[in-house]
């Protein structure tokens, strides 16, 4: 499904459809695609405080903007693969992480 969803991004990148959310974002730019990003995340993190339906309406949300900014920044599916399978069975340690209050 985001594979297809992916796809569809780009072709509209690629071809514009007059009235389309997608091309209205790519057409504002950077910074617009950012904002949208930001809110998305902020508006996750209170739905997952409330309700389970407001949090995979929301999650959804921001996994669309999140493409949209890959297909933005040139950013493939496939590089996003390769990145979390260098990381697949590696073990982190707490320790060298930073404390939550620290970030």
């Amino acid at each position: 499904m985001i594979e297809t969803l992916y796809g569809e991004i780009c072709a509209r990148k690629e071809k514009p459809q007059e009235g389309s959310y997608t091309n209205y974002l790519f057409s504002q730019g950077l910074d617009k695609i950012l904002k949208k990003v930001g809110e998305e995340a902020t508006e996750v993190i209170i739905a997952a405080k409330n309700n389970q339906s407001e949090l995979i309406s929301e999650t959804s949300d921001l996994i669309y903007h999140m493409l949209v900014l890959l297909v933005e920044q040139d950013v493939s599916l496939d590089e996003i693969k390769i990145e979390l399978m260098k990381r697949e069975g590696k073990l982190s340690k707490t320790k060298e992480r930073k404390q939550i209050d620290d970030l």
